[in-house]
């Protein structure tokens, strides 16, 4: 649009030179900078607003709106997190514009005859993409829903319309829900914004697989991830600068057990940060490891915190400000600030805060952390440092139908009306039908359940004595919005059993069947004996019948008679519900 400075918003610049200002709607934030224009387009809409079944719909609405501007000598970019997007840009004035006003463009209309390419390139971005230190520690704790979705593939992408990736885009790419910031001083002529009414949207309310912290999981990461969420706050941001240091210290400088040991401060939502704290060692040391990190956590939580490295920590974060440039350099985080709406300090406030933290508030974010801590560590457990097991399998099974595993009689699926369980000798996992975040339903007759716990079952019918109509509790049971139709698998990829499994199994039919038919006439005896014994007590303890008085013995045997049968039946009976049977 062009500027008509009669009917232009009205525009307010505060005391650090940020001056505030709308553009069609669309809340901006300006401040001057040398050399070319920086601007960023957010939008409060990630992966965490998303389900298991619709996870990638925000990647492919951003990568659809930069389509058009195909290749170009502009360096630009795009990115989708777990609770915003991000649209940036730098270059000339004109260049920046040309961009934003395309980006709007292409949001307002979607090129979705470009869907199923851009899918595909979404696919081989996954495929190439690197891995953090904290990869998988989501997943532990929040489940597959909310910002666990990060840790997950974009599951959603098979089964994502034209309709739904306009639909997503015309309720959450809208002015309402966007922020834009430039590092200029006045808006650049030509600027047009112009998106979907709608409404701010709040940060996704986190979920939880964790019944108790702190916790910890066994992991291959080659070292020690711990994750803790924070109110977010100055005093946290800085403690996690003093663990950093410490855990270096520790780790790397005296035990000499880690290459990296490091901390991180991570603001997730409004009002919560996590912090993650990292260290890798080799195979031989890992155990060391584990001790000396929980040594440095346990030393903090204690309150045994060097006001040398505070003071260390705080001179870092009061240097941000001493830059010429202060406030485009801060406009990315105001921008975040606002989107997310969580409080804005000036710098005054900010230098106040940062040079009023103690060695006390830094104790105190200690003990919060270790309250909230996620642990992933190699080799043994921490149960010894007050750590409980995260939950490894499910704490219930359904019951229902049974089918066991061609290879192996002892691993069986349990197909009930409710939800459907794996048992094997040494675990199970269940999924309920009405808790089931994705059901990927293959051409071939498999189906691949994911419950909203993040536990997760795989049902291959070429490796399973499936029968006729298995499938109908799963397709009536699990909600519609958790389906997605997967394409036609290469027959390659379909497992097979083993055939030398199979060849041994077909060896044996006739003692399965000739065990089954043996505890199927035990239960019948058990009836029997029952009535039986029960017809002898009577006659027994019936003095017309017994005038001299009870045979016990007789009474006794037919008892330990009927026990005898029933034992074996009551165990069949326990081991078919668990699926041991």
């Amino acid at each position: 649009m062009d500027i008509d400075t009669t009917t232009a918003p009205t525009a307010t610049t505060d005391a650090d030179g940020v001056t505030t200002t709308t553009v069609d709607g669309v809340r901006t934030l300006l401040a001057p900078r040398s050399g070319p224009v920086t601007a960023g387009l957010l939008f409060r809409v990630g992966r965490a607003d998303e389900t298991l079944a619709t996870s990638g719909i925000t990647h492919l609405v951003e990568h659809l709106a930069l389509h058009r501007h195909g290749m170009s000598d502009l360096h630009y970019n795009g990115a989708t997190a777990a609770a915003y997007t991000l649209f940036a840009v730098t270059g000339t004035a004109a260049d920046v514009v040309e961009y934003l006003n395309g980006v709007c463009s292409a949001l307002r209309d979607l090129p979705v005859d470009r869907l199923e390419t851009e899918k595909e390139i979404l696919r081989t971005e996954a495929a190439g993409r690197g891995r953090g230190p904290g990869h998988g520690m989501d997943l532990w704790r929040y489940g597959a829903r909310s910002y666990g979705l990060v840790d997950y593939a974009e599951t959603g992408l098979p089964a994502i319309t034209a309709e739904d990736v306009r639909d997503w885009a015309r309720t959450r790419f809208t002015a309402e829900n966007a922020v834009l910031w430039m590092t200029c001083d006045t808006l650049p002529e030509g600027l047009d914004l112009t998106l979907p009414a709608g409404e701010w949207l709040p940060a996704p309310e986190p979920t939880s697989a964790l019944p108790a912290t702190p916790a910890h999981f066994h992991g291959d990461a080659g070292g020690v991830v711990l994750t803790s969420v924070l109110p977010r706050s100055t005093a946290a941001r800085l403690f996690a600068e003093v663990l950093g240091k410490e855990l270096f210290r520790e780790l790397r400088q005296k035990g000499g057990y880690s290459y990296t040991a490091a901390a991180e401060y991570h603001p997730r939502d409004t009002d919560h940060a996590t912090v993650i704290a990292y260290a890798d060692a080799l195979p031989a040391k890992q155990d060391a490891l584990v001790g000396a990190f929980v040594d440095v956590l346990a030393k903090l939580r204690a309150g045994r915190i060097e006001q040398a490295d505070l003071d260390s920590v705080r001179a870092s974060a009061l240097a941000q400000f001493d830059s010429p440039e202060l406030a485009a350099a801060m406009l990315p985080g105001t921008a975040m600030n606002l989107l997310m709406r969580h409080r804005h300090l000036a710098v005054a406030g900010a230098r106040a805060e940062i040079e009023a933290v103690t060695v006390e508030d830094l104790h105190r974010v200690a003990r919060e952390l270790w309250a909230d801590a996620l642990m992933q560590v190699p080799g043994r457990g921490v149960d010894w440092a007050g750590l409980t097991a995260a939950p490894a399998a499910s704490p219930e099974i359904v019951t229902g139908r049974r089918y066991s595993a061609l290879e192996d009689g002892k691993v069986a699926l349990l197909v009930g009306k409710d939800g459907i369980s794996l048992v094997t000798p040494n675990d199970q996992v269940t999924v309920r039908y009405a808790e089931c975040a994705l059901m990927q339903v293959f051409p071939d007759g498999a189906r691949h359940l994911v419950g909203e716990d993040g536990f997760s079952i795989t049902v291959e019918p070429t490796l399973y004595r499936l029968t006729l109509g298995w499938l109908a509790p799963l397709d009536a049971g699990v909600p519609p919005a958790s389906v997605v139709r997967m394409p036609p698998r290469d027959p390659a990829r379909i497992p097979r059993p083993n055939p030398a499994d199979a060849q041994r199994r077909a060896a044996r039919p006739n003692r399965s069947g000739a065990v089954t038919a043996w505890i199927w006439l035990l239960g019948t005896l058990t009836v029997l004996l029952t009535a039986a014994t029960g017809v002898v007590v009577f006659a027994q303890t019936d003095p017309e019948l017994s005038p001299e008085g009870p045979d016990w013995g007789a009474v006794f045997f037919s008892a330990l008679l009927t026990v005898a049968c029933a034992y074996p039946w009551i165990e069949y009976l326990r081991k078919r519900r668990r699926g041991e049977g």
